[in-house]
């Protein structure tokens, strides 16, 4: 991966693992918040949603991985239909509170909480590959990298999320560039769908896949798109 990538990584890893992590414990749990958080929850909320609606009703017999799992809610619902999940994510805080709050069962399902690097190849194959805005950081060409690693991985299906391109998230990033944001949250990098699709169809890395469904989500401040690539 590029320097980049790992400089990029890095930053994500202290934002949640120290910076914001009472902050993200708040957002992913059911106490009150601001409006504009709660425009974020709904929406996750609605994202995490639209990204099970792309995976089996049945995953009994299926391994999953739940790359950037946070606080680890997708990768408990996937545990419910029956998936044998690995849930890593960056931030070992993250994982800890994913720990307490896995549920007394999972039914047929169960979960392994790990600290680490999600695209770490040592993690083994998959049936699927879930990933909810845990691509959202980055350049496109370290997502690509990133989306590919996921492929390799996978036997059926890497389903993610990014920040869909519009004018106003353009002009949001040109200034958060010329205005460094110190501690906060390290920038989300929006990419246009169509950028996204061409560099897909013309990465030898994606042959034998193609995008499948997509769902933009749009809720207050909170916009992300899910997409689907399945094997063919």
């Amino acid at each position: 991966m590029s320097s980049g990538y790992i400089e990029r990584r890095s930053k994500i890893e202290t934002y949640f693992d120290r910076t914001a992590a009472a902050a993200w414990s708040r957002l992913t749990s059911d106490a009150p918040v601001s409006g504009v958080r709660a425009t974020v929850r709904a929406g996750r909320d609605r994202m995490r949603a639209s990204l099970l609606s792309f995976l089996p009703d049945d995953l009994e017999g299926c391994r999953l991985l739940d790359a950037g799992c946070g606080t680890g809610a997708l990768a408990v619902e996937a545990a419910k239909r029956g998936a044998d999940v690995t849930a890593i994510d960056l931030s070992p805080t993250l994982i800890e509170l994913a720990k307490e709050r896995l549920p007394a069962t999972l039914g047929k399902g169960k979960i392994a909480f790990l600290a680490g690097d999600m695209i770490d190849h040592s993690l083994g194959t998959f049936d699927h590959v879930v990933a909810m805005d845990s691509v959202i950081h980055y350049s496109r060409a370290d997502m690509l990298d990133m989306i590919a690693r996921f492929a390799a991985m996978s036997r059926s299906g890497v389903h993610f999320s990014y920040a869909p391109w519009t004018p106003l998230l353009g002009a949001m990033q040109t200034v958060g560039k010329l205005f460094p944001r110190g501690d906060r949250s390290p920038w989300i990098v929006p990419h246009r769908a169509s950028a996204i699709a061409t560099s897909i169809d013309r990465d030898a890395r994606f042959a034998g896949w193609e995008l499948g469904r997509s769902q933009h989500i749009t809720s207050g401040f909170y916009h992300s798109k899910a997409q689907e690539l399945k094997r063919v």
